[in-house]
């Protein structure tokens, strides 16, 4: 089994997982102020919640977009395990052509998804990613990353939306039960819930466009199980495409050691 750790903004997604199965899969708040030693802390304490022994844990590979906190986290791995993960990053083996106008720019976890998507589904595909951002990725039909676009996550739009108009409240993402609400609240949930599904349908169709072709599209990220059943679209759930694909190039990158 290796640690596959995925940093994000928001949160720290870190999961146990190998050939067989998906161990598990946890998060934590990332923060910036904690230590090594705190974030060793929470690492070790999954461990013992899902009885996972420190030696059953042969390596790890951490995905991160948020690099300040590179330093701490693989310092928690190494007061944990004795070794450093790896980092996912330029320099790294993918075997992902990426077709892009500065390919180094690109976010690791976008890779990750991609690399994870092109092993395990057929070509051309789109790949949302929602978190604290919203990401749809394209991969074509010869398994090129050719781009995709970023727009604000459901939190962040729902954050904002509450701190700039005084009279709107900070509610909670539940789905609403109709579109057209009859009150502040359910306006409000409607509007971010039913807003995102309709926005990722419509990228769909203007991307296929552009693709000249149907694409597979999948979604994963811990929102998306929330917004996937509300897209006219067919769209593929997978909630451990990010740990497969840290997965995949651990193994491609452990191997060349």
């Amino acid at each position: 089994m290796i640690l596959a750790i995925d940093m994000g903004n928001t949160n720290i997604v870190i999961g146990g997982i190998d050939h067989e199965k998906t161990y598990f899969e946890e998060r934590v708040t990332t923060n910036h102020q904690k230590t090594g030693l705190e974030y060793a802390i929470n690492i070790k304490n999954i461990l013992e919640i899902h009885n996972i022994g420190i030696s059953q844990v042969e390596g790890a590979i951490v995905s991160s977009v948020v690099p300040p906190l590179n330093a701490a986290l693989s310092s928690a791995i190494k007061k944990i395990f004795g070794f450093r993960p790896m980092i996912v990053g330029a320099g790294m083996k993918t075997g992902l052509n990426i077709i892009m106008d500065n390919p180094k720019t690109v976010g690791s976890d976008m890779i990750v998804d991609a690399v994870a998507a092109i092993r395990d589904y057929p070509c051309p595909i789109i790949i949302i990613d929602m978190g604290t951002a919203t990401t749809m990725s394209v991969v074509d039909h010869s398994g090129n990353y050719i781009g995709g676009t970023i727009m604000p996550g459901l939190k962040v739009s729902l954050e904002s939306l509450s701190s700039k108009a005084a009279q709107l409240p900070h509610i909670s993402l539940d789905i609403p039960p109709r579109v057209i609400g009859k009150n502040t609240i359910d306006c409000m949930r409607s509007g971010i819930m039913y807003g995102s599904a309709g926005m990722i349908d419509g990228i769909i169709d203007r991307m296929e466009a552009e693709l000249g072709e149907k694409a597979t599209v999948l979604a994963t990220g811990g929102l998306s199980r929330f917004i996937v059943p509300l897209c006219r679209h067919q769209i593929i759930y997978d909630e451990a495409l990010l740990l497969k694909g840290l997965l995949i190039l651990y193994e491609k990158n452990h191997a060349v050691k």
